[in-house]
């Protein structure tokens, strides 16, 4: 390509001149191609170590004039081809005008003015995200695809310098990240080293420091581990390992392909070294920071922080923090953890202006919002870029009323919409009256807790001054720091929540530390339209929640009527219509019904996404990896916490049993309902890690009963026991019994347990944990987890189809994985909606991947044990519409080996069977039998005036015959059946259309009689694909003669079976095996319809040498190649053919030449020539050679091992090699 012009002060070092003139030089690196020497190696070790340029544009043209010492670089290629497209443009463009010129300067100058003017016209006409990224990353990026063979679809995040371990010796290279794969490559003193990991195979990722591996990073695979140390910032480069598997794990699990940010600003200064993709990666990982500290939702971006101060009125004091500022919030995080928080959303603002600077408020800024409350912040560094940043937002803001009841623009708000009635629930008869929302229900107004408030017994008056005392302690509270979403939040805030939220604020403060109040505020109607587009639904989803509904705290009053189940029924379907990848899961109703109690449904349905979305990512899906991932963190912790107690219990299994449940209901459902609650107002606060430290503060308080367990059971009866005697004596609801605690009670019950002094005792232990650690573990997990879901798919997968196909369960777990990668690479490098397509995770594990034809095409050539040459494509396309049995244009694995396992382990019978039916419709398309006929007759003699002996008056009789008997045997049996149908109409009951239904889903087992006859055109492409399977095998002489004999053969057989179709009008087929006899003793004699088949097989097998395209430039060894396939072919149609047949071949080819002419006129070719398979299977009996070849066992270990060897990536297609295109162009 051409290059801004560089100054060269040495010309020749580690370069060599291959072509000069006057003014440039073409140059090649030393070492690059063939020889070089010592001096090569040297080279290009330097040029590896050193990341030169030279390693990816091994050649340059260079501009000098005369006398001046001075050179300069114009140009650089990668290949020879390259390089001498732009040395010729150069002597035919410039030469001619430069010698025009007197002065030495003004050449340079109009050289280089010329080369620039080149380059500003690409850039005009190229991509513009292109020039994003740096020069010298561009550069890098072009190498690595260069080396590892990448398409241009792979884009490259960013690459270091490093050490990779191989054996005990460290290589010094170059580590490639790029969106799909880890690459390293080392060229050491003629020492090479490549190596590429896709993400979605790495299992762990660790950084450790040993003696032996010092600062390393240890990727680990399911097959091997690979060490990589020496790095000059090693934090950085894990990071982007942790995001780039993180992003492989998240495709993994819900097929979502990376696609980077476009909207991402571009950086105000060029930043060296450094892609637009890693910027983006960098943003993300910001912003997800962001949200969780915020607890924001999934679409806010971070724009920018700054450092600044905060005044807090209530300590009356400047607080030290950071200031975060998105589209839509202005936040405030202390730098001091727990002392100050504050969240400002731009809707509630009001006022925002710069206050007068002094030497106590440095560069101050106030904020005013709609409920009276200012805010005043200082010491910021550039407060009017920041004032105008906000200002923008505060522009873009949408201006709504405010409160969080607002509705969509309705004339009646109060009234519920005039809708048609929904139909009735497929498999539930007709729904409840109140299955539509409207705002004028109970439960839309307030929680179900206050619509079923009972009286307070007396015995409870001091429980409830105690409530009182709490709410007149939150109301101090919000007087000091400020009630709703602008609310300073301080450790007086955790205090408060750890003595337990009052029951009147419960609803409000749950969403408020949330953040669902956000999402409810800026998303007025939305819960109302989606009940209404919901209800009447039937999906699998409606009946699972059905089913689930009478299980939901049955115990519970507000749930043992028709209002709480309804409430219910509308909020778990709405959200299963929101988001339909989750749908439902079980537990969501159990934490659900707990949110109704205390919240309206629209508040409840808030929470519930804020829980399934942001707060509990991953949960409750269908394979609750969310769950399972925070049970090995759980596991982890108590290692570390917990290690005699875990050593323990690991070997009873006792960990991953219990703790799914406690998760999965934030302990809901293995506590009783007043003591859980409490856990859930902390949860919602802290977050998952009091979950986590109330679970460890369980294990601890019963360590000297759980060392002393000998088995499972024992430790889950101290377990549950403990955790059913866990009260709240401060709750001022009548106590509602808890079902486990009622099966698990005995005669002497444990002693009660508080649970404020449970919560208490979590802090004081384990109150050290903190969130980013957690998040850490939580992705160290979830490698494991889904690594371990998709083995656990590869073996559900191989069991379902073991007893259906030959293949060991070794050679089917390596298929496995060969099918899942080319579905991956789909993923990868194609359309994000086709990946999502071929991907159905709701179906069984056997049909959840897969490909289409193109893919199934490469997998084919690799494995198949049929090898055709060029032909493999024709074939392996045949193939794969032959198993796309649903005309989806896309196959399963199921399918996959379906179709190979016939290749290799079947017997003779059934490969000769799967070979005919590919040439067959729907196997075999029209197109191609017509292409095919029209090359045959390129081979004949169109000048022999005879006219073919198809079809005479007695032929055109005898089809009509057959057709009219045909007519009237079909309807006959009709007539017949609609009799039977009158007479058996009234015994038929359901169990009948069970039965038959049945008998419908039962796979009929075809037999060789059940194939369709093959035709004339259908017999050449089977000759054909002979020809090819047979070209490169070691029989190849025998093989072409067996298969030119038992053509000929079955050419006859067809035309004296047309003898006998064309005589009477009676099929053929019981007179054939007698016809078949008769020939047997004419092999050697043949006549002229012998002799008119040989010439098709000769035909036939000429027509496959026209697949064969013409040799290219680099094909000097292709066309020796081709010279003697066709060598091989003259020896079939001459060797295998007696005298008596070559002679009569001039005549009959004419006959088949006028044949040929008439079918390019438009008539049908020979339409009563036709053979059966049980014709084809005895031909081929009759050679040994073909026996032997069909009978012999195919091994494909060997074909999957050449196939994992390979790139795991795609090769693009090369161009012409260095060598030969030299060769070409001297």
């Amino acid at each position: 390509m051409w290059i801004t012009p560089e100054e060269v002060l040495l010309a020749n070092a580690l370069w060599v001149s291959e072509r000069a003139n006057p003014y440039f030089i073409l140059q090649r690196r030393k070492g690059h191609g063939r020889g070089g020497g010592i001096t090569g190696l040297l080279v290009g070790t330097l040029d590896v170590v050193l990341d030169s340029s030279a390693r990816v544009a091994p050649y340059r043209i260079l501009h000098q004039t005369g006398e001046s010492q001075i050179f300069w670089n114009i140009a650089c290629g990668s290949s020879r081809k390259e390089i001498t497209e732009h040395w010729e443009w150069l002597e035919t463009n410039l030469l001619q005008t430069l010698s025009i010129f007197d002065n030495d300067d003004d050449i340079t100058t109009f050289v280089k003015g010329k080369i620039q003017g080149i380059i500003a016209e690409e850039n005009k006409s190229g991509k513009p995200q292109e020039d994003e990224d740096p020069g010298k990353f561009r550069e890098a990026e072009l190498k690595m695809r260069k080396l590892f063979g990448m398409p241009e679809e792979e884009k490259l995040v960013n690459y270091y310098p490093c050490s990779y371990w191989k054996g005990r010796v460290p290589r010094q290279g170059w580590i490639y990240l790029s969106v799909n794969h880890l690459c390293f490559y080392s060229f050491l003193l003629g020492k090479e080293v490549s190596l590429v990991v896709q993400w979605t195979d790495v299992t762990q990722l660790d950084k450790n420091a040993t003696l032996v591996f010092p600062e390393s990073i240890r990727v680990s695979t399911r097959d091997t581990e690979h060490f990589f140390s020496m790095f000059l910032n090693i934090n950085e480069t894990f990071k982007l390992m942790e995001q780039l598997a993180n992003i492989a794990m998240r495709q993994l699990l819900d097929n979502e392909s990376f696609s980077a940010d476009r909207s991402l600003p571009k950086p105000c200064k060029t930043l060296k070294n450094v892609s637009a993709l890693k910027r983006d990666l960098d943003a993300r990982a910001k912003n997800e920071r962001y949200r969780a500290l915020f607890r924001l939702t999934q679409d806010e971006r971070l724009d920018g922080h700054t450092d600044c101060t905060l005044w807090t009125p209530f300590a009356k004091m400047h607080v030290v923090g950071q200031m975060f500022v998105s589209n839509n919030y202005i936040c405030f995080a202390s730098r001091e953890e727990d002392l100050c928080q504050l969240i400002i959303p731009l809707r509630e603002v009001t006022i925002v202006e710069k206050a007068d600077s002094s030497s106590v408020l440095p560069s101050p800024l106030s904020i005013s919002t709609k409920n009276k409350m200012t805010f005043l912040f200082a010491n910021l560094k550039d407060r009017d870029f920041l004032v105008q940043r906000i200002s923008d937002f505060l522009q873009r803001t949408p201006d709504r009323p405010c409160g969080l009841n607002t509705q969509s623009e309705n004339p009646s708000p109060s009234t519920p919409p005039s809708l048609p009635p929904s139909p009735p629930v497929l498999g539930f008869g007709e729904m409840p009256q109140n299955q539509h929302y409207s705002p004028s229900l109970p439960t839309a107004k307030k929680g179900l807790l206050q619509i079923y408030q009972q009286d307070v017994p007396e015995e409870l008056g001091p429980k409830v001054t105690r409530e009182k005392m709490k709410e007149e302690s939150w109301n101090i509270h919000f007087f000091e720091f400020g009630r709703g979403v602008c609310m300073y939040r301080t450790s007086k805030t955790r205090e408060l929540v750890l003595n337990g939220i009052p029951e009147s604020l419960r609803g409000e403060l749950w969403l408020l530390f949330s953040g669902a109040q956000n999402e409810m505020a800026t998303h007025p109607g939305y819960y109302g339209s989606l009940v209404e587009q919901a209800m009447g639904k039937c999906t699998l989803a409606t009946e699972e929640i059905e089913r689930d509904l009478h299980r939901s705290m049955p115990e519970h009053h507000a749930f043992q009527n028709e209002m709480g189940i309804a409430a219910l029924r509308r909020v778990l379907t709405a959200y299963a219509y929101r988001n339909p990848s989750i749908g439902y899961c079980q537990a969501m109703n159990i934490v659900t019904s707990v949110l109704l109690l205390y919240c309206t449904e629209e508040e409840a349905f808030w929470l519930l996404v804020a829980l399934c979305e942001r707060m509990l990512p991953d949960y409750y899906n269908t394979r609750v990896v969310g769950a399972l991932v925070d049970q090995g963190v759980f596991e982890e912790l108590t290692r570390e916490c917990l290690p005699l107690l875990y050593e323990h219990m690991q070997d009873l299994g006792v960990i991953s049993t219990i703790s799914l449940s406690w998760f999965l209901t934030l302990f809901l459902s293995v506590m009783p309902f007043d003591s859980a609650v409490l856990l859930v107002d902390c949860f919602f606060y802290e977050g998952i890690k009091v979950i986590f430290q109330v679970a460890l503060a369980v294990l601890h308080a019963n360590m000297d009963q759980l060392l002393s367990c000998s088995d499972e059971g024992e430790a889950m009866t101290i377990l549950g026991r403990y955790l059913d005697n866990v009260v709240n004596k401060q709750t001022v609801s009548p106590p509602i019994p808890h079902l486990h605690a009622l099966l698990t009670s005995g005669n002497n019950p444990p002693p009660e347990i508080d649970v404020f002094e449970l919560i208490k005792a979590s802090y004081e232990k384990f109150g050290s944990l903190r969130a980013d650690v957690i998040e850490q573990m939580r992705f160290k997990q979830r490698l494991k987890v889904i690594q371990s879901l998709e083995d656990t798919a590869k073996r559900s997968v191989v069991r379902a189809i073991m007893t259906e196909s030959a293949f060991t369960i070794e050679e089917l777990e390596e298929l496995y994985v060969l099918f899942k990668a080319k579905h991956i690479m789909s993923c990868y490098w194609g359309a994000s909606s086709t990946a999502a397509e071929r991907h159905d995770p709701s179906l069984p594990y056997l049909e959840q991947y897969r490909i289409d034809c193109g893919q199934f095409i490469q997998l084919f050539s690799a494995l198949a044990p049929w090898s055709c040459g060029l032909h493999t494509n024709t074939l392996s396309s045949r193939l794969f519409r032959l198993l796309d049995q649903n005309k989806d244009s896309l196959i399963n694995f199921k399918e996959f080996v379906t179709g190979l396992s016939g290749m290799y382990h079947g017997d003779m019978t059934e490969k000769l069977k799967l070979l005919y039916k590919l040439h067959l419709p729907p196997a075999l398309c029209p197109e191609e039998a017509e292409s095919a006929l029209e090359a045959t007759q390129f081979f004949t003699d169109d000048d022999t005036p005879q006219d073919p002996p198809f079809l005479s008056h007695l032929d055109f009789l005898a089809q009509e015959v057959t057709s009219g008997e045909e007519l009237k045997e079909a309807g006959d049996a009709s007539t017949a059946a609609d009799t039977d149908d009158r007479k058996e109409e009234k015994q038929k009951d359901y169990k009948y259309y069970l039965r038959m239904w049945a008998k419908e889903k039962e796979p009929k087992k075809e037999s060789i009689k059940d194939l369709p006859r093959m035709n004339q055109e259908q017999f050449i492409e089977m000759c054909k694909t002979l020809y090819n399977m047979f070209s490169e095998d070691p029989m190849e002489q025998e093989l072409y003669h067996g298969i030119a004999t038992v053509a000929s053969l079955l050419l006859r057989i067809g035309e004296v079976g047309k003898k006998f179709t064309n005589n009477g009008g009676k099929k053929p087929e019981p007179q054939l095996p007698s016809a078949v006899d008769a020939l047997q003793p004419e092999k050697e004699d043949s006549s002229g319809e012998g002799g008119s088949g040989q010439s098709l097989v000769s035909k036939a097998l000429a027509e496959a040498q026209l697949e064969t395209p013409p040799p290219t430039a680099a094909g000097s060894d292709e066309e020796a190649k081709d010279d003697t396939s066709v060598s091989s072919y003259s020896v079939v149609s001459a060797g295998s053919l007696q005298c008596e047949d070559i002679a009569d071949d001039t005549v009959l080819i004419g006959c088949v030449g006028g044949d040929g002419a008439d079918r390019r006129r438009g008539s049908a070719p020979d339409a009563d020539w036709s053979i059966t398979f049980e014709q084809v299977l005895a031909s081929f009996l009759t050679e040994t050679s073909l026996v032997d070849y069909f009978e012999k066992k195919q091994d494909i270990q060997s074909k999957i091992a050449a196939c994992k060897s390979l790139r795991a990536v795609e090769r693009q297609t090369s161009t012409s090699s260095d060598h030969d295109f030299s060769l070409n162009t001297h």
